[in-house]
């Protein structure tokens, strides 16, 4: 059960990123939008990281099934212990930090990535269908 759970959920992370992509490429000013909000407050802060080691469980769970295990059992670990991480930052650190990149990365900038945002999300897609 949990394998099919997993299924769904990667499937589902990886529409997000197709998702993402599709923001970034026709509306980056949104997209920036969002970045600014990450860590701007307390539900922002830990849903974020709590949501992600979601798909990151996933992962884990999933790795020996799809069709490039090492890379989802690193990957899930990574992101899980990332996320752990991440729980001591500060939210205002956090906040700091993405209106900074929010600063840096003009709205062309993510239209130049949001294909690789698409990729990434086909990628996923594929790798456990």
């Amino acid at each position: 059960m949990l394998v099919i759970i997993s299924k769904v959920i990667l499937i589902l992370f990886g529409l997000f990123f197709i998702s993402v992509g599709i923001l970034m490429g026709f509306w980056p000013k949104t997209a920036r939008n969002v970045l600014r909000k990450a860590g701007s407050t307390f539900w922002f802060h830990y849903g974020e990281i709590t949501i992600r080691m979601i798909p990151a469980t996933a992962c884990v769970f999933y790795a020996n099934y799809s069709k490039f295990p090492t890379f989802f059992e690193v990957f899930g670990w990574f992101m899980l212990g990332t996320s752990l991480v991440l729980y001591l930052v500060p939210k205002q650190l956090h906040h700091k930090f993405s209106n900074r990149c929010a600063d840096v990365l003009k709205p062309i900038y993510f239209q130049f990535i949001a294909p690789i945002s698409v990729a990434i999300g086909l990628f996923f897609i594929y790798s456990v269908w």
